[in-house]
């Protein structure tokens, strides 16, 4: 008896050790991980340093607006302008990280609009005389990372994150009877947000791109004020929406203080 346990015992060793064989021969015939050389073409060099500086503006007038049609005799007009200067330096290939600084005013007039839904629904509404201003300023670092899209590193694509504070002041009046109206809110926001685009060298130490701003994470803090300055109250509200926000599409030009692309 004491034979045959023996004897099994030796036959279920020798069993395991031919499947563990089986199993690394088995391994070693798996073929490779491809490697699609995405890394290999550089965009920027490791120790480069850029300054850029990004621009929007954006107009929006009564006929640029789907809402006329429903509304009658609007009288609308508003832009929104943005500048933000910044500085990054790559700590490695294709990978910077920055500081940025920003300011943006925007304003809006809204003369006279009337709505009328017919005479079914019996709503006929007029309001005019609204405005709207707001001015604010920000800071924050960023990180962004580039791909080269062709051999010789010219048209890359990036992928940006930016984490920012922001201030800014705004004015809200309307008309109340023939009393002019007016209320003032400071506003203050923290915001996580992330960024595509587009660069391309157009000569070779200056590189210009578009971004398009996605969303992100915010927390903001308003607070509310009579045209007397008094407190009137304040409101707290965070918000996670992502999305294509047309009043973020940035403009820039990104000069490299030096470039290795020289060298290569």
């Amino acid at each position: 008896m004491k034979k045959f346990i023996t004897t099994l015992l030796i036959v279920c060793a020798v069993c395991s050790t031919a499947a563990a064989q089986q199993d690394t021969t088995k391994t070693s015939k798996r073929l490779p991980r491809i490697d699609r050389g995405i890394n290999e073409n550089k965009f920027v060099f490791k120790g480069e340093s850029m300054v850029g500086l990004t621009v929007s503006y954006g107009t929006l007038e009564s006929e640029d607006s789907d809402i006329a049609l429903i509304v009658d005799n609007i009288n609308m007009r508003g832009s929104m302008f943005s500048i933000k200067p910044h500085y990054g330096f790559f700590y490695r290939d294709n990978h910077a990280i920055g500081v940025r600084l920003g300011y943006s005013y925007a304003n809006g007039e809204l003369g006279n609009a009337g709505l009328n839904l017919g005479a079914a629904n019996d709503i006929n509404l007029s309001i005019g005389n609204l405005g709207y201003s707001n001015r604010s300023f920000s800071a924050g670092i960023y990180h962004r990372s580039y791909m080269a899209i062709d051999r010789k590193g010219r048209f890359g694509l990036f992928a940006e994150w930016e984490l920012s504070g922001q201030m800014g002041r705004s004015a809200f009046s309307y008309m109340s009877g023939e009393t002019t109206t007016k209320s003032v809110s400071e506003n203050y926001r923290l915001k996580l947000s992330f960024a595509p685009g587009l660069a391309v060298y157009i000569f070779p130490n200056v590189c210009a791109s578009v971004s398009f701003g996605l969303g992100g994470l915010q927390y903001k803090h308003i607070r509310q004020y009579d045209a007397d300055h008094n407190f009137v109250g304040k409101r707290d509200y965070s918000k996670l929406q992502f999305g294509l926000n047309l009043a973020e599409i940035n403009i820039g030009v990104n000069v490299h203080l030096w470039s290795k692309k020289n060298n290569k």
